[in-house]
């Protein structure tokens, strides 16, 4: 059986090439599920035992049924064969399986047949010949009722969930037939990131990792036997290799990563010979990410990219089928990155895309011509998808996915592709301080829609709230009074625009948009009307907020190269740098005396400076990474949300004590890499919290793409 073998009358199977050709082509399958049709058809018409089977492919590695159960659903997928009406394989309940059709050695060409198989051959290739002649005459003579006149037969795109776990699916990678998806889920309960494998048109996914740590970004082999994947953890953070069907894994690279560059799927890609992997990484915890190729057999790596001053990453490599070009996204700060292309050998980036956005994922069609990428556009949580020439031009919307579409992936055979479908619903609650740090209300849903509210400042007279929302389709700034009512859209600039701030005497409001390449800061009035930019620099600018007097704007900027805080006349003029060694969210003290400050996504913990310049102090060590909005002054100490507590948890410094407190267990968790998360009101009575209502994210497939 190993030298080839007919399945019945219509499936010519080859094991040394691991391919079934049938009357609707050749279907390349893992080598695994080929030797249990090896198996099967060297006992045709008996009983095979499941063990047997097992030891049989598996001899030195132990596997669950689960697996055995994907390559039988795989080998009827590839015959078109019903398990509940089989006519390939019959599952015999507690026993095995059986090949029930015929199984004979291939007969060579020159050799005789009889009759009846000569003749089904033979017919069935008339029957191919009048097919292919009757589709070109509909070909050339349907089109616009005009003889002589083509027509385009356009197959319709067809999508349907591919999974619909509870929790969150993310980071789809197809296999090389197409016929399987790799990714990732967190578990029915949320808590832990592992990689799963789902056959397309079966059911229960099939569990590959199980460690505590978190395992993301897969990516198949090109030969179909291993997966690769990013697995994040205290301890042992690198990439790893795992068989497909399961079995011991192998760190191959270490790496230095923040959890941040996930959000972009900053992941892996395999080279179409399968020698190497491009990846994302840090040559140290400071610097920005490059990109780099490992070689899989060496274990070697070459630095690929170097990002400019002004760039914050390089993330997501994506080989091209041919092996000759690496598409990544290149990050700048505020998440704006675009598609930028280089040689796989090296050389000089070519920016492909100039989208200014928030791209999650890019993805090469299979002939090399196009690239697919899921973009955020205006919208914080949201994607649509687009495709753009290799060669370059303005990107087309694709009709697929709506408005929640990331991490988009193509199937290099199938006319296939996935997408992840994912909605957030994040929500302003409210909670009432009786007394600091000592008892608080329970806390009710304040400012809520099915979008995101975001980013609450009270107004100095406590009265009302300004914050940011993208439920009118991109994020703007609104207001409302004390009651979460009243509510006014104070901008409408179509664009990524947040982290509003009131100036003390109440009448205008300063906030950060992104009109072309970068953020800037502009000011309001309160009551609305066209707003007024204050900075002008080449550079990101943004988290704006007032001095106690309304003299100054404290604002993060990008200026020198990485975030520091700076100052600027409220009524513009020129900016003076507040830190020297880092900061990004700032606000000054009830006494005017310090600014105290956050570091952003990558640096932990809270910090001051004298307004006047001078040395930096720590102060606590929260916030943690990315949660740099989660923190707010009072006047006898700080309100900040200890990620660490499980669940997580709102606490109190004093200045007094210089202690911390707890004040009220929070039951939903902060957006990590999300903005201004809390606020308290000028009389220290309340507290606005925001948090995650819901989070939901599916993989949707797509069948006809091309």
């Amino acid at each position: 059986m190993q030298n080839g073998f007919r399945i019945g009358e219509l499936h010519h199977v080859e094991p040394s090439l691991n391919t079934i050709t049938g009357p609707n082509g050749t279907i390349r399958l893992e080598p695994k599920v080929m030797q249990v049709l090896v198996c099967l058809a060297e006992r045709a018409g008996q009983v095979v035992p499941k063990d047997r089977l097992m030891r049989t492919v598996w001899p030195d590695t132990f596997v669950s049924d689960d697996v055995l159960t994907r390559c039988i659903s795989e080998l009827r997928r590839a015959f078109g064969d019903d398990a509940k009406e089989p006519h390939v394989i019959q599952t015999i309940p507690k026993s095995g399986y059986r090949l029930i059709a015929d199984a004979v050695p291939a007969v060579p060409e020159s050799a005789p047949v009889n009759v009846g198989r000569s003749w089904t051959r033979r017919a069935w290739g008339i029957g191919l010949v009048a097919s292919v002649l009757i589709g070109l005459l509909v070909w050339r003579w349907v089109g616009s009722g005009t003889p002589g006149s083509p027509v385009t037969v356009v197959v319709p795109l067809r999508t349907a969930p591919l999974t619909s776990l509870p929790g969150e699916e993310s980071a789809p990678a197809f296999s090389p037939d197409g016929n399987q998806v790799a990714f990732v889920w967190d578990g029915e309960q949320g808590d832990n990131e592992d990689i799963y494998i789902a056959l397309i048109g079966a059911g229960t996914p099939l569990r590959l990792t199980t460690s505590p740590a978190s395992d993301r970004n897969p990516a198949w082999s090109p030969d179909g036997r291993h997966i690769a994947f990013i697995r994040v953890s205290q301890y042992e953070s690198g990439v790893f290799i795992i068989p497909a069907l399961g079995g011991p894994e192998r760190r191959i690279a270490s790496v230095k990563w923040e959890n941040v560059w996930d959000m972009y799927g900053a992941g892996l890609s395999w080279s179409p010979e399968g020698k190497f992997l491009a990846l994302s990484n840090k040559s140290a915890p400071q610097d920005p990410a490059s990109l780099f190729v490992l070689s899989v057999d060496r274990l070697v790596k070459r630095k690929l990219t170097s990002p400019p001053p002004g760039s914050a990453d390089d993330l997501a490599p994506a080989i091209s089928p041919d092996g000759q070009t690496v598409a990544f996204l290149r990050v700048k700060s505020g998440m704006v990155s675009d598609i930028y292309l280089v040689p796989f050998v090296g050389g000089e980036p070519r920016r492909l895309t100039f989208h200014e956005a928030s791209l999650h994922r890019v993805a090469w069609a299979p002939d090399g011509r196009e690239l697919v990428f899921s973009s955020g556009g205006a919208s914080p949580h949201g994607g649509t998808l687009w495709r753009v020439s290799a060669s370059g031009g303005k990107p087309e919307r694709l009709p697929i996915g709506g408005d929640n579409a990331i991490y988009p992936t193509i199937s290099s055979r199938a006319n296939r592709l996935a997408y992840v479908h994912r909605s957030m619903d994040e929500n302003i609650w409210r909670m009432e301080i009786q007394e600091s740090g000592r008892s608080v209300s329970s806390p009710t849903k304040f400012i809520a829609s099915t979008r995101t509210e975001s980013g609450p400042h009270f107004s100095p007279d406590g009265r009302r709230i300004a914050f940011e929302s993208d439920r009118s389709g991109s994020l703007e700034i609104w207001v409302c009074d004390a009651a979460g009512l009243d509510l006014l859209q104070l901008t409408s600039l179509g664009r990524h625009s947040g982290t509003p701030g009131w100036s003390p005497d109440g009448r205008r409001i300063a906030f950060d948009s992104r009109p072309g390449e970068y953020a800037d800061i502009y000011v309001i009035d309160a009551e609305g009307g066209a707003p007024r930019r204050v900075t002008t620099e080449p550079s990101d600018d943004a988290v704006p907020s007032w001095s106690n007097d309304g003299r100054w704007i404290y604002f993060a900027s990008k200026r020198t190269g990485r975030w520091e805080v700076w100052r600027m006349p409220a009524e513009g003029g020129q900016a003076v740098q507040v830190t020297k060694q880092g900061g990004f969210a700032a606000v000054e003290s009830r006494d005017g005396q310090v600014v105290y400050y956050a570091k952003g996504t990558i640096v932990k913990g809270l910090w001051k400076v004298p307004v006047d310049g001078g040395e930096e102090a720590p102060v606590l060590e929260f916030p943690e990474a990315g949660y740099w909005g989660y923190w707010a002054v009072g006047e006898k100490g700080i309100y900040f949300v200890n990620t660490h507590a499980r669940p997580s948890a709102l606490e109190f410094f004093d200045f007094a004590t210089r202690r911390v407190v707890h004040v009220a267990s929070l039951e939903k968790a902060p957006t990590q890499f999300g903005g201004r998360g809390l606020a308290l009101s000028p009389d220290g009575r309340v507290i606005l919290y925001v948090h995650q209502d819901q989070v939901t994210s599916d993989i949707v497939l797509v069948e006809n793409f091309r």
